[in-house]
């Protein structure tokens, strides 16, 4: 049987009159790497907050296993301004890096007294390796400045530091909210397949789906105030969970029809207000309620008219955009086709968002000109487009847009219906701006932009801290858009759904124009890149001496921990060993030694001319890289 890590048993927490969840139980056990899907809004980010500590809860249990090492990647993870980024991996509070900091100490004060016991602890806990073991995974994640302050850093840095930070202390059991958010694919691909490689039990909130499918085996699902648990990746929960909306909805409908016939049976208004009358009507009101919340938990589905868009989309004339050294476009010429949906893909920092803001006007091209056709309306939704006043209602932030929003074929919705479709249940939709969650204020701004009608959509990581639900119900709405579509995205399954084809930025203005969805082009990438790989090892020759350049690279490194450590022991260490040595001659000179003595004392003497001309050698190499 697994060894439990966590259990937690009737878990109930609320803010005020609003309840996340209720009476909640399930466990942890090792090796299990559990997914936690829920609409944002209603209670993941809460959930790991309390489990790691940071948050309280109304009632219930949690009980981790005894000396665990436990390890939590926070949505908005913090540290202190003046530190460095590699400072900031020595700050995580554990045993590692307690101990490291203990060796610190010890040999800043001069008092070894207890340095065995720390260097024996620090062999046991590898902590010798603990920054080599750093400066690998933050260049994984494309933080190369290790000597950076924090406080320059992106959000998007920060968070790719907090996961290195993570992931470095090598836990047992280790919590992750939105770990995807800011990487780019190829950094995803990294964590995926680093995950998959590990022994880490995990509990972890994403919405890419992807990712979750290959990560995890069983997914947690926050639905209506419970939970409901799934013993299988991501495809089996949307399998199962349609099982269990189809039972749902039967539910619904025999609810409904009850509550017709209850209903009549109230308006009649009985006379008789006897035991059994009181125990029926209160009967009808749970009935009543009942039926609500299972109408609230059904499925959404949005379908808008797009206003006329004529055959002239954009056209891309020569384009030509740099920003010093590092080039963005280069003689770029594209023709957009009408009902087309284009999804553009790259690494970080390759241009994909400077393209788009060329597009939209925010950003002049250095030579050449995007042509613009007459009826194209623009729906931009942006990474930084976040601009409401947090002490407007959600309600009045949609209504300052449009009062009725037309769908087309003459139906039309309130701002309060329309809202709906995007799981702003009525009381949510009267709640202040500031109160929404980070996913639910990202929800709002894409209603904002959705509701104006447009007929080409541009949506720059429209993905990140969206809900899984929310996502569905986009991808839907994208997929029978009458109209145009670009897409900036890293989520892999959002772009196979919703793009036909891609533009893939490679850096220093390369960019593929694609044929296809993401997946199909990843396929065709590995190929290339194993014929590539062939081409190279055949033209190159066997007796080719490693280039020059490579020991320049290995000149320019700095010393690692470890290293910078030993060489403090040996610059210690040496004037000791001499000193050791330079007795030994005045006694072995001063006449008064036995015949044994003087061997001993000439064997000892050999055996530290070696030893000091071996650290010496040593010391004289470590130097080099200071």
């Amino acid at each position: 049987m697994a060894t439990p890590f966590l259990q937690v048993d009737n878990l109930t927490k609320s803010f005020g009159d609003l309840v996340l969840f209720e009476n909640i139980s399930f466990g942890i056990a090792e090796g299990q790497r559990i997914g936690l899907i829920a609409k944002n809004g209603t209670g993941k980010t809460t959930l790991l907050n309390i489990l790691s500590g940071k948050e309280s809860y109304d009632s219930g249990s949690i009980v981790f296993r005894r000396d665990l090492k436990v390890a939590y990647l926070e949505q908005d993870p913090n540290y202190p301004a003046d530190i460095t980024v590699l400072e900031a991996c020595f700050r995580s509070g554990t045993e590692v890096t307690e101990v490291i900091a203990e060796y610190e100490r010890v040999m800043a004060s001069g008092n070894h007294e207890h340095l065995d016991a720390i260097l024996q602890k620090m062999e046991i806990l590898k902590a010798w390796d603990y920054e080599q073991r750093a400066k690998q995974i933050l260049s994984q994640l494309k933080i190369n400045n290790f000597d950076q302050k924090i406080s320059e850093l992106s959000g998007g840095q920060l968070k790719r530091v907090a996961l290195a930070n993570v992931l470095i202390t090598e836990p047992e059991l280790i919590i992750l909210d939105e770990p995807t958010n800011h990487l780019d694919l190829d950094m995803t691909e990294w964590l995926e397949e680093y995950l998959q490689r590990s022994r880490l039990s995990l509990l972890m909130v994403t919405h890419d789906r992807y990712f979750l499918d290959r990560v995890c085996s069983e997914i947690i699902e926050i639905d209506q105030k419970q939970i409901f648990q799934y013993k299988g990746n991501y495809s089996y929960f949307l399998e199962k969970r349609e099982d269990r909306m189809s039972t749902q909805n039967a539910e619904i409908d025999r609810a409904n029809n009850l509550l017709r016939k209850e209903l009549d049976w109230m308006r009649r208004q009985p006379q008789a207000r006897g035991t059994k009358a009181k125990a029926r009507i209160d009967a009808f009101y749970d009935l009543e309620k009942k039926a609500q919340q299972l109408r609230d938990a059904g499925n959404v589905r949005l379908e808008m008219k797009g206003s006329y868009i004529g055959n002239k989309i954009f056209e891309a004339k020569h384009v030509y955009k740099s920003f010093g050294d590092l080039k963005i476009l280069e003689d770029f010429n594209y023709v957009f086709a009408r009902y087309e949906k284009l999804g553009v893909v790259g690494n970080n920092g390759t241009g994909k968002s400077t393209f788009i803001k060329m597009l939209m006007g925010e950003v002049p091209p250095d030579k050449g000109e995007f042509d613009i056709g007459e009826t194209v309306n623009f729906g931009y939704y942006s990474q930084d487009g976040l601009k409401f006043n947090e002490e407007m209602k959600v309600i009045d932030v949609v209504q300052d847009i449009a009062e009725v929003i037309d769908l087309g074929n003459g139906n039309r919705l309130t701002a309060s219906q329309f809202l709906q479709h995007f799981l702003f249940a009525p009381e949510k939709q009267h709640n202040f701006v500031y109160k929404l969650s980070g996913g639910e204020k990202r929800r709002l701004y894409l209603c904002t932009v959705l509701i104006k009608n447009p007929n080409f959509l541009v949506l720059d990581e429209p993905t990140n801290d969206l809900d899984i639900m929310t996502l569905n119900i986009l991808e839907e709405y994208l997929q029978s858009f009458k109209g145009c579509v670009i897409v900036v995205s890293h989520d892999r399954y959002f772009m196979d759904k919703v793009v036909d084809h891609l533009l893939a930025f490679s850096g220093n203005a390369k960019i593929k124009d694609f044929p296809g969805n993401y997946t199909q082009y990843r396929e065709w990438k590995e190929i290339q890149d194993l014929l590539a790989k062939e081409t190279e090892q055949t033209a190159k020759p066997k007796d080719e001496k490693p280039k020059a350049e490579t020991k320049k690279t290995e000149e320019k490194r700095k010393l690692s921990f470890k290293e910078k450590r030993e060489f403090e022991e040996l610059d210690a260490l040496i004037p000791k060993l001499e000193e050791e040595k330079t007795q030994l001659e005045i006694e072995m000179s001063s006449g008064t030694l036995s015949n044994d003595d003087l061997l001993k004392k000439s064997a000892r003497i050999s055996e530290l001319i070696d030893d000091i001309d071996e650290k010496t050698l040593r010391w004289m190499e470590l130097s080099e890289w200071i």
